[in-house]
């Protein structure tokens, strides 16, 4: 019996599903530690999918 394959998730096409990334200041703490910010994709929201569509490309609702 042949196992079916699961759907491939929707990538998200503003970020290609590097969702979420860490933006460096340049410089060091004191302790010498980097300073970092994280930013999400405001597209997926930092998921990194997207929804399935509701209705097929080009189908009017």
């Amino acid at each position: 019996m042949a196992h079916r394959t699961p759907p491939r998730a929707r990538i998200c096409p503003a970020c290609d599903g590097f969702s979420s990334v860490a933006v460096t200041f340049g410089g060091r703490d004191h302790r010498g530690h980097l300073r970092t910010v994280t930013a999400h994709c405001p597209a997926c929201q930092g998921t990194g999918t997207v929804a399935a569509r509701r209705f097929p490309e080009g189908a009017r609702a």
